[in-house]
């Protein structure tokens, strides 16, 4: 096993979209092969999983008014919130390895991750299932796999000292009307592994403690010492041009819920619309409406309203010059929202 390191200019990055792009840059385009590690920290986030729905399994209000970053991976599993306190380790597996890495295995990626922080002083974290990290009972740490031709990525989140009361706010949706099929996220007890350490590690910040698992796992007595593979410039060029197009975009973060292919959003005097929308050949087969603006009856009537529209604006603003509309927004706010809804965008 060898190290990626996904310092920038020297520094950490700590920008969660870029961080969730980084396994499809490396199992799709980098491929560097064999079996590579890589392990970063994200600002204050929620990720969300590919095939999830944004709006039943996430607190948006509380994620705009907090400033935590909405993320949507490229791989399944739940939702999960990440900050400071969070330590994030992805195993990125190309062709033939030579050890024991296996597609579909996580024991055989968890196990490392135990071996390392037994010595770290938890003795008492185990796994349990399929790809969960306990201890006291509680999860610590999730996992997930994802998969390109012969190359994948297996990793999770490792709950170091993490704001559990955020992490609660953020994952408690606010939506309670939709219905659907999507992955649902599996709630679970969770707790930080900081305390269940040996007392000379429960102060470390996250990335000391960052590196000590770093040396457990490669089981080195200095990060210089591992094999390791630096991102150049040109792998940076490529995930930035990767960002612009996908990952940094509302459509893929917020409209890429099941059964939608866009999303838009607009903050109004009075409140904020967030819609999902299925668009096919300029026609709105599909919509949903969420926000603060409109109660629940408002928010259904809207969608009826919607839906079967052309993508055409003098229908959009007969559909939308109803009375009931405007007692909660003004012609020019209608028209505003006319505009938003015929933009060119995916």
């Amino acid at each position: 096993m060898f190290l990626i390191d996904t310092s920038r200019d020297g520094k950490p990055v700590y920008d969660p979209i870029v961080n969730q792009s980084l396994d499809n840059y490396l199992i799709n385009d980098l491929k560097l092969p064999g079996h590579g590690l890589i392990m970063y920290i994200n600002e204050p986030s929620v990720i969300v999983g590919v095939n999830q729905n944004v709006f039943a399994e996430v607190n948006v209000p509380y994620l705009r008014k907090n400033n935590i970053a909405l993320v949507r991976r490229t791989s399944g599993g739940g939702a999960v919130y990440h900050d400071m306190g969070n330590l994030v380790f992805e195993n990125i597996v190309v062709g033939e390895t030579d050890d024991d890495a296996e597609w579909g295995n996580y024991s055989v990626f968890a196990q490392p991750i135990l071996d390392a922080l037994h010595e770290l002083g938890a003795t008492d974290a185990v796994l349990r299932g399929n790809s969960d990290l306990v201890v006291n009972d509680h999860k610590f740490t999730g996992m997930t796999m994802v998969k390109s031709g012969d190359a994948y990525a297996a990793g999770g989140t490792l709950m170091y000292d993490m704001d559990l009361e955020a992490a609660s706010q953020a994952l408690h949706p606010v939506e309670t009307r939709i219905n659907g099929k999507w992955v649902k996220s599996n709630r679970s007890n969770i707790e930080n592994i900081k305390a269940h350490l040996a007392p000379e590690h429960q102060q470390l910040t996250s990335e000391a403690f960052k590196t000590q698992l770093l040396l457990k796992l490669f089981h080195v007595e200095h990060l210089e010492d591992i094999e390791t593979y630096h991102l150049t410039d040109h792998d940076w060029q490529i995930i930035d041009e990767r960002l612009a197009e996908q990952y940094r975009t509302n459509d893929w973060n917020f409209g890429a819920n099941p059964g939608f292919n866009r999303y838009r959003f607009k903050q109004f005097d009075a409140g904020t619309v967030a819609l999902n929308l299925m668009v096919d050949q300029r026609q709105i087969i599909k919509v949903a409406v969420y926000g603060d603006l409109l109660d629940d009856k408002l928010a259904r009537k809207l969608e009826s309203q919607l839906t079967d529209a052309s993508l055409d604006k003098d229908e959009l603003r007969k559909r939308l010059s109803k009375r009931w509309l405007r007692k909660v927004l003004s012609d020019a706010d209608i028209e505003t929202l006319v505009d938003e809804l015929l933009i060119e965008k995916q």
